[in-house]
């Protein structure tokens, strides 16, 4: 747009003449007429421009424009040249922002300060060693300046969250069947032995002779199972009754489990054991 430029007589005439659309591309529009081509003459008033230092992060991100735009060594930076290019966008911002300019101006008498020391002889300095650049911190400082710049442009290339992709979250409402943990031939035997301790601590010394049927103990396991939702694995047991009597039952439980009679369980594990009678759809 260059609304705010002003033309005279034969420019205003050389308008009147032009085509409506040429390509149909118009360059601007004056006065909300087309305009398909700059004027040779356009004047342009001075105060028509201005120079916008908020697009600047701060005074080091204007030294390292003006530098990378020139195309200046960073590290044998011509300080009279950046000082006078500086100072000019300074001057354009100093008497409409001065809080803004304050900033700018300190970096300003920083760079001063190094282009009058670069003008002095150097110092003479012990044992030989060559003085310090007066540069040197301003170069230190633009260098670290420029790596977390780019390291900043490279992390916001990155994917965010809530920016470039949304987290989706769905709620499925189901139901689940109770799953009870597999009982292990380790947890068995535990609670074999376990009983077997107990059965030592009341066994009386017999000298009898006694035929026990695995038959008959699986189905008196059956019978305590009737009626009983669960059963605690030990209460099937009768220490009092010796260990051939243990050995049997164990035996007529295994038989049970194997032929799928009835189900031997654990809420979790380490929890304790229970046999149910296995479940038969009606």
């Amino acid at each position: 747009m260059v609304d705010s430029a002003t033309f005279n007589a034969g420019d205003c005439q050389s308008l009147a003449d032009m085509p409506t659309v040429v390509d149909q591309v118009a360059v601007a529009r004056l006065y909300g007429e087309p305009l398909f081509a700059m004027p040779q003459d356009l004047y342009i008033p001075p105060d028509a421009l201005e120079v916008f230092l908020e697009a600047f992060e701060g005074p080091l991100d204007l030294l390292l424009y003006l530098i990378r735009k020139q195309d200046f060594n960073i590290l044998d930076i011509p300080m009279a040249g950046l000082t006078q290019q500086y100072l000019a966008y300074v001057d354009e911002i100093r008497h409409r922002n001065l809080e803004l300019a304050a900033e700018y101006l300190l970096m300003a008498a920083m760079l001063i300060e190094i282009k009058s020391r670069m003008l002095l002889p150097p110092r003479q300095v012990a044992n030989g060693q060559e003085a310090e650049d007066p540069r040197a911190e301003l170069v230190r400082r633009l260098l670290e300046y420029e790596q977390m710049k780019l390291a900043a442009v490279q992390l916001n290339t990155l994917p965010q969250l809530g920016r470039d992709f949304l987290r989706a979250q769905v709620y499925i409402e189901q139901s689940l069947v109770p799953r009870f943990p597999e009982v292990s031939l380790g947890d068995l035997q535990e609670a074999w032995q376990s009983i077997l301790k107990r059965a030592t601590l009341v066994q009386h010394h017999r000298i009898t002779r006694e035929e026990l049927s695995v038959r008959e103990h699986m189905s008196m396991v059956l019978k305590k199972l009737q009626g009983q939702r669960f059963v605690e694995f030990e209460t099937l047991f009768d220490p009092t009754k010796g260990v051939a009597v243990l050995v049997v039952t164990f035996i007529a439980l295994l038989e049970l489990a194997k032929e799928t009679l009835i189900d031997i369980t654990q809420a979790e594990a380490f929890a304790p054991i229970y046999v149910r009678l296995a479940y038969t759809p009606s």
